[in-house]
């Protein structure tokens, strides 16, 4: 299996270069190309859900972006230790009635020595925000380098 840089042990630099590219391919939202920065037998706690292993993220992921439609995710780093890496983060999207929402969460990864995320839990809570009070209005893809960050954001 092929290395993903940074590996760890991570330092703020190299932490915070994995958690943008983390972003980046979350933004892509294409459940495969995300499905390869985790191990093989990766564990997931997901608000409420558990996945084991690749297979179950990638079923896991078409059924989120299937229903969280003109999704926009930001996340930053919170802390750094090892190979573990911490992220709060937030994103918008809106169901297929074109209710928006914003959900905030927080993240806690573990990385093997290959620079794969062997551990993602993830809590989350949703928002429900007028489509007026949306702040992410970049094209979908990638988040543009200039736009805000969450602390510039005031989330």
């Amino acid at each position: 299996m092929a290395k993903r840089p940074p590996v760890p042990p991570f330092t703020r630099e190299t932490a915070t270069q994995k958690v943008r590219l983390a972003e980046d391919a979350w933004n892509s939202r294409d459940p495969e190309k995300v499905a390869l920065a985790y191990t093989t037998d990766t564990r997931w706690r997901n608000r409420s859900e558990f996945l084991n292993g690749r297979d179950e993220v990638v079923e896991f992921l078409r059924r989120k972006w299937s229903r969280e439609l003109e999704y926009r995710l930001i996340k930053e780093l919170w802390a750094v230790e090892g190979n573990h890496i911490a992220v709060r983060f937030a994103y918008e999207c809106h169901d297929d009635a074109g209710n928006w929402f914003r959900s905030y969460g927080n993240e806690n990864w573990e990385f093997d020595d290959d620079g794969l995320m062997r551990v993602r839990l993830a809590s989350i809570n949703d928002l429900p925000i007028l489509e007026s009070e949306r702040k992410y209005h970049w094209p979908l893809g990638r988040r543009p380098d200039d736009h805000p960050g969450l602390s510039e954001l005031g989330l």
